[in-house]
């Protein structure tokens, strides 16, 4: 996985590449943690092009056990791009979007200067 280590508000964040494996299954969450937790860092900032076909479908289940394997470890991951097209089809989407974006654990954001700005940097 290519990554960026960055330091923004006092948080260590892999910034994961636009391009590489996806998140497309439950197999694939550990990868993803192990990069964070590889770095010693508290975010793990994932662009939505890094993201599988079904991780927006709620009913799938692959958003919810990502968001607790992270939480588990207590590590923050922070959605990066445009998902509005996904959220405006769905209202559970939306929904969980904006629950997660109300605490400080998941986010869904539409850049880095935004998880920068989050993170007080």
């Amino acid at each position: 996985m290519e990554t960026m280590v960055e330091i923004w508000g006092g948080e260590r964040v892999v910034v994961c590449a636009e391009d590489g494996p996806l998140l497309a299954d439950e197999r694939d969450i550990n990868g993803f943690v192990g990069e964070a937790l590889g770095h010693d860092a508290k975010w793990l900032a994932l662009p939505v092009s890094r993201l599988g076909g079904d991780f927006l479908k709620l009913r799938t289940r692959l958003a919810g056990e990502t968001t607790q394997k992270f939480v588990n470890y207590r590590i923050g991951l922070a959605v990066i791009g445009d998902i509005s097209d996904a959220v405006a089809a769905s209202d559970a989407l939306r929904d969980y979007v904006r629950e997660c974006n109300r605490g400080r654990q998941v986010w869904f954001l539409p850049d880095l200067p935004a998880l920068r700005a989050a993170l007080g940097a």
